[in-house]
């Protein structure tokens, strides 16, 4: 019997992410793992919590902050930079192609190669995230593109003697056709949080924020 391992945040993509794998595999066959890594609010986290107990299904904290300990990332609390609000268009016009300011070095390829370790240990043979085009254009995130998750797969079948491979389902997806999935699986997404924020309520104006409500927008509906 197939087992799957889904990185799961809490946002838009991770959470559609988790409904997929629960269609296919059935809750009982499903682990959810959220990682902190020392980002700047606990509100994703937060919903995390709420809505793996919405789908019922087993979920893994793992603390992983103290590896991004020495980077300046927007995201993350000790670092003293602001978090843009603006596109990830207009970031990256100003860092001229590099990573924006918001990309947490290396995150994925730490989030995956410790997740690799969990699923073996809980008899996973798959681990899922929600990585996709979006994210990856413009290397705005290079470990949201196709060819760092083609070449992490290949690591971890070769690592794991073929026990275990990655998928990333949305990796050729914009953010509009994963919600437009989304609701065909009845994914909970007021329950979501995407913000690079803490507030009570959603900035609306960092690259995360404008993204989700232009995706929500696109499918008809009046979320933030």
């Amino acid at each position: 019997m197939e087992k799957a391992l889904v990185l799961f945040s809490g946002g838009v993509d991770s959470t559609t992410c988790l409904a997929l794998a629960i269609k296919k595999y059935g809750k009982e066959n499903t682990v959810a793992l959220s990682v902190s890594y020392g980002q700047k609010h606990i509100k994703e986290l937060e919903s995390a919590l709420a809505i793996v107990k919405y789908y019922d299904v087993e979920h893994i904290n793992l603390d992983l902050a103290p590896l991004f300990s020495f980077s300046d990332c927007s995201l993350l609390k000790h670092s003293e930079q602001d978090i843009p609000k603006e596109s990830y268009a207009e970031q990256l016009k100003k860092t001229k192609g590099s990573p924006v300011t918001t990309y947490v070095p290396f995150r994925n390829g730490l989030f995956l190669a410790s997740a690799a370790s969990i699923a073996l240990s809980k008899k996973c043979n798959v681990i899922l995230y929600g990585a996709h085009r979006d994210d990856a254009a413009g290397n705005a995130y290079p470990d949201c593109s196709a060819a760092f998750n083609n070449a992490m797969n290949t690591a971890i079948v070769e690592g794991s003697s073929h026990q275990l491979h990655i998928e990333a389902p949305f990796v050729s997806k914009g953010k509009e056709e994963i919600v437009k999935l989304g609701l065909e699986l009845g994914v909970p997404y007021e329950m979501t949080w995407s913000c690079y924020e803490g507030s009570d309520k959603p900035c609306g104006k960092c690259a995360t924020c404008l993204d989700r409500r232009a995706a929500f927008l696109a499918n008809g509906l009046d979320l933030i």
